[in-house]
């Protein structure tokens, strides 16, 4: 019998069965645990992130693990990383990638930037210049880079995840507030406690700590998740909520420049992701309540002087808090 006679019409993949958000969350929570320790908030954060379907940037000093924690994120997720270590000298093409003549086709091709991964560790993002910083810009929000009038798609699962040393540090340039707005969230990882500084002492592993996160999940997975996150009920009255505390930002009187109206609908799909990682099917109160300050207070510019950038975040984060403190339910 011919091969002819044996072929039959290809069936399509059957689509992998969804995992609840819940328990995938859970999983990638356990992994990157074991690379960060003590900072299980935060790694609920950055898990509520990326199934938001957000960019996420991490700000604190130098060795605490920022970028120990993109990379474990990317490894337990199985998915497509590159690293870009910004610099003052880098151009905006050393991210997009660029167009180069072809001698033999005599056409141009374009030869992609790390910027076409699933995940992007954006490492010292604020030690670039602002002209380079821009790059990411398109990316971010469209999923999509034009280089030379043409436009070249991104992965599906694409999230930035960016780090950057305190801008009072030597040799950085502060992120422009387009910049910073694309950032579904701004996080901190803060000193270990003693306790987890002691384990990291006493671990007799010679292992990369970057590379001891096992991959638990799929990119194929993490997709459902977002699906599944996206579908959360978010009621009026919720949404209502949503749309006070970002307006109050935009009157209050310690602010010179508010939450744009970006801001509430990463607002509202943070907070579609963590009911759906907290098993739940609709948007609560306290979800909002509990990631406003988390998503918010990064975009605000408060009014006066500081000495310091910290104290300028600082100021941010309380006016947030306080204005969910005074804001009631619809």
């Amino acid at each position: 019998m011919s091969t002819t006679e044996l072929s039959h019409d290809p069936v399509p993949a059957a689509r992998p069965r969804a995992v609840p958000p819940s328990d995938l969350a859970q999983r990638i929570g356990d992994a990157l645990a074991h690379v960060i320790q003590g900072q299980r908030e935060v790694i609920e954060t950055v898990i509520t992130t990326v199934i938001a379907g957000g960019h996420l940037l991490l700000e604190d000093v130098p060795g605490v693990g920022k970028t120990t924690l993109a990379t474990a994120l990317a490894r337990s997720i199985s998915a497509e990383a590159r690293r870009i270590q910004f610099t003052s000298d880098m151009l905006p093409t050393d991210v997009t990638g660029l167009s180069v003549y072809d001698q033999e086709s005599r056409r141009f091709q374009f030869h992609p930037g790390p910027i076409f991964a699933n995940i992007v560790i954006g490492d010292e993002v604020n030690r670039a210049t602002p002209k380079t910083q821009s790059a990411l810009l398109e990316a971010m929000e469209e999923r999509a880079v034009t280089v030379d009038g043409s436009t070249h798609r991104l992965p599906e699962l694409f999230v930035v995840v960016a780090t950057q040393n305190p801008q009072d540090m030597e040799g950085t340039f502060a992120l422009p507030e387009a910049q910073r707005d694309r950032f579904m969230t701004r996080i901190s990882l803060g000193y270990p406690d003693a306790a987890s500084e002691l384990r990291m002492l006493l671990s007799t592993s010679d292992r990369d700590p970057r590379v001891a996160a096992p991959a638990v999940a799929t990119v194929d997975e993490v997709r459902a998740a977002q699906r599944a996150a996206a579908a959360v009920h978010l009621s009026p009255e919720v949404g209502g909520y949503i749309v006070d505390l970002v307006g109050a930002t935009r009157s209050h009187s310690g602010v010179a420049l508010g939450a744009s109206p970006r801001a509430s609908v990463h607002v509202s799909r943070m907070s579609r992701a963590r009911a759906a990682v907290h098993g739940r099917d609709y948007v609560s109160p306290d979800d909002v309540a509990s990631l406003a300050a988390t998503v918010l207070s990064h975009r605000l510019v408060p009014q006066g002087r500081f000495a310091r950038a910290d104290e300028s975040a600082r100021a941010a984060t309380e006016i947030v808090e306080e204005i969910v403190a005074r804001t009631p339910l619809r």
